[in-house]
């Protein structure tokens, strides 16, 4: 198995551990930017633990992509909020035109047609698979989804442009400044049942600690259209928790639109060309 084969796998596999964030948010009964921080604290003490002695810069990519990390965080919680789920998603995602745009001028990656219809497939297939849901209503709600889609997008850029040192400090940071925005409403009646506190400890160890790990060791052997695209799947995998959990069945604009995004990821897969890669190990 090829190193670029090994980094695609994680790149699934953090987009399976994100996409238990709404489940994982739904069962919490407590204010939402306390919940973004809270997981954001846990994920910081996992991130800290797994580095061990974290090796921060100061540079301006660490620090600019700590504070879009710590953005996406907070304004994907807050657009969630005021708008619908399907608008937060589908305006978050909007992050690969951003990560496209940038990419060739920052990081010397070309970006090619392929890539660019990928990208506009992705965009459909989601759209459609949330159709039913969309709506104009909730405007700054929309706003906030835009914005995070354009932070996360940063996310990546900085973290693939520290990519031949660790970049996991960067979403360290990141964390910890989430954590430090929502530290005043953790004392807004904070929740005393069970679930709740498992539900935060599984968000923040696996869904936003864990797979960032991953996210890091993937990094290195792809480029940035193909960190922010291939975990584009996240959107259509967050269903399969509710229909898992709920019962809670998709409806037919769904399964197109998660077919198109499927395809669409698998088709650039196949016909995009390879450089040879060295082995992860």
């Amino acid at each position: 198995m090829s190193a670029h084969t090994k980094a695609v796998i994680l790149l699934l596999c953090t987009a399976l551990l994100w996409s238990t964030g709404g489940v994982f948010i739904k069962w919490i009964t407590w204010h939402p930017l306390a919940i973004a921080g809270m997981r954001s604290a846990i994920a910081a003490l996992v991130l800290w633990a797994v580095l061990g002695r974290p090796r921060f810069t100061w540079s301006w990519m660490q620090v600019s992509g700590a504070g879009a990390h710590a953005a996406s965080v907070l304004l994907y919680v807050t657009a969630t909020k005021l708008t619908t789920a399907a608008n937060a998603i589908v305006l978050t995602y909007t992050a690969p035109i951003y990560v496209a745009l940038c990419s060739a001028w920052l990081l010397r990656e070309p970006v090619t047609s392929v890539d660019w219809l990928a990208i506009l497939v992705v965009i459909v297939g989601m759209t459609l698979f949330f159709f039913d849901q969309l709506t104009w209503a909730g405007w700054w709600g929309n706003v906030c989804a835009m914005g995070g889609g354009m932070a996360f997008a940063w996310v990546v850029l900085s973290m693939r442009k520290q990519h031949q040192a660790s970049s996991l400090e960067t979403v360290l940071l990141g964390n910890v400044l989430a954590a430090l925005v929502g530290l005043p409403y953790m004392w807004q009646q904070p929740p005393t049942d069970v679930t709740s506190w498992l539900a935060l400890g599984l968000a923040g160890t696996l869904q936003l600690g864990l797979s960032f790990v991953l996210y890091s060791i993937a990094m290195k052997r792809v480029s940035a259209v193909e960190a922010i695209l291939i975990p584009a799947i996240e959107p259509i995998l967050n269903p399969l928790w509710v229909v898992l959990f709920i019962g809670e069945i998709p409806g037919g604009w769904a399964l197109l639109g998660g077919t198109l995004v499927i395809l669409a990821l698998t088709a650039r897969g196949l016909v995009a060309p390879r450089p040879p890669q060295p082995s992860l190990r």
